[in-house]
């Protein structure tokens, strides 16, 4: 949505089948096809290339590093090296694409960290916004990583460094304050490296609204009736959902526990609930998430064969891919939906099933380890750890009054509402119009400090 609000260039990776047959000879490709609005520039990869930067070190190094979710980070050499190159691939892609010396340029996430600084290296004037959509662990644990400085110094070429919390944003600066010789002004929320400053500040990053999904979806009555009649349930039966990539960081396991533990303490919904889980298949080519997989299918088996029947299940488990017409159709038919991370920069799942219940009604249960329990305070906020506290607030929303509902919903609806991804992208493109403004200004001031300037007022 934002590309299609600000046009410009987005520059991706090119990984679908029929990529390279759309672009023209500079890799290049209008779009929307139906009304283009801005361009894509396709960024090629061999399979060695995207083992190496995209699974190996982002996603075996990188993301477990980032992610309090007890899974050791994997680094070698060779994935680096792979990495760096790609970076420069891609940098020397935004300075072809750059039609002045001083463009805005927004790199999103760890898969990026480098680019920040070899753009400002071939384009000093660049107002550069890099976004870093995971979590930023603690100083201690950062220093795992054998290439820490170069990955700081590559995210210091930013003009400014965005995450979805401020604790995320002070991670950072303890992080840089450790391990390189900066100047850090904590009032301002700045770093100087190297001569050049980066602001970092927390953007909660949220969804588009109105949705476009939304406008053509069936009426929730219509769509409760529809879920449970796919998976074969009553009318009357009570349903809970969750969705998400099938990840270790997500918290499925931990959710399956809470539904055990909900049929062993509240036996009477026993026959009367089931939890539906869409698990869309993810980075099966590493290990760690093969494993998950046969986890989850095994934990939803055995708590089926252990509460269920020839006619009952209280998991079903969709390990497959789900279009966002379909998933919206299921958040509208759950009484309640689950996002249990074990850790997460924000949550985007929370926030789509809020936007989803325009009727006011279902309850959301998060975990207070994601970025959006701190915005979401009316949803039942959970520890995702504590399977007792998670199954207690499972009963509470399925009993939950219907005024209670709406006047929970209702706050939460306000708040991604009025806290859209719009907002979000346009407070960062304010901040950095600002930014740019006071470095003209400095120039025409030949290099003068505006502050010394205007007797300390700036």
């Amino acid at each position: 949505p934002i590309m299609r609000a600000c046009s410009g260039v987005w520059i991706a990776h090119g990984s679908g089948s029929g990529d390279r047959e759309v672009v023209d000879t500079r890799g290049h490709v209008r779009v929307p096809p139906e009304d283009p609005a801005y361009e894509i520039r396709r960024i090629w990869m061999s399979p060695e290339e995207e083992e190496g930067y995209y699974y190996g070190f982002s996603n075996e190094g990188l993301w477990p590093l980032c992610h309090l979710a007890h899974v050791r980070p994997i680094f070698r050499s060779s994935d680096w090296q792979l990495y760096k190159d790609i970076n420069e691939r891609f940098a020397m892609a935004i300075v072809e694409e750059a039609k002045t010396d001083n463009p805005v340029v927004l790199v999103q996430d760890y898969h990026l960290a480098l680019v920040p600084k070899m753009v400002r290296d071939q384009l000093p004037h660049a107002t550069i916004i890099t976004f870093w959509h995971i979590p930023w662990p603690n100083p201690e644990r950062y220093a795992i990583c054998p290439w820490y400085r170069e990955i700081l110094e590559g995210l210091l070429g930013s003009s400014i460094l965005g995450f979805h919390t401020r604790f995320h944003c002070n991670n950072f600066t303890d992080t840089v304050d450790r391990s390189l010789e900066t100047r850090i002004d904590r009032d301002s929320s700045t770093i100087s490296y190297g001569g050049k400053l980066t602001a970092v500040n927390p953007y909660p990053i949220s969804i588009e609204w109105p949705s476009r999904v939304l406008s053509h979806a069936a009426p929730v009555p219509a769509c409760r009736t529809h879920i449970r009649a796919t998976h074969g349930l009553p009318d009357a039966h009570h349903v809970g959902v969750g969705v998400e990539r099938l990840d270790y960081t997500k918290g499925i396991l931990e959710r399956f526990l809470a539904v055990e533990r909900l049929l062993e303490l509240q036996p009477e919904w026993i026959g009367r609930f089931s939890f539906l889980q869409l698990a869309a298949p993810s980075r099966s080519k590493i290990d760690e998430y093969q494993h998950l997989a046969q986890q989850v299918q095994a934990s939803a088996d055995r708590i089926n064969l252990r509460f269920g029947s020839d006619s009952y299940r209280p998991i079903h488990l969709k390990i497959e891919h789900h279009d966002l017409p379909e998933i919206a159709t299921y958040y509208r038919a759950a009484d309640f939906c689950v996002v249990s991370s074990l850790h997460d920069g924000m949550n985007l799942v929370a926030k789509e099933f809020v936007a989803a219940r325009d009727d006011e009604q279902g309850v959301l249960i998060l975990s207070q380890f994601t970025g959006a329990a701190t915005e979401l305070v009316e949803a039942l906020v959970v520890n995702p750890y504590n399977i007792d506290q998670c199954a207690a607030a499972m009963h509470l929303a399925l009993t939950m009054p219907g005024t209670e509902q709406r006047a929970r919903m209702r706050s939460m609806r306000g708040i991604v509402q009025e806290f859209n991804v719009y907002r979000w992208a346009g407070r960062m493109l304010m901040d950095a119009a600002r930014m740019r403004q006071r470095a003209r200004l400095v120039r025409q001031m030949g290099g003068q400090d505006l502050r010394t300037a205007t007797g300390g007022q700036a």
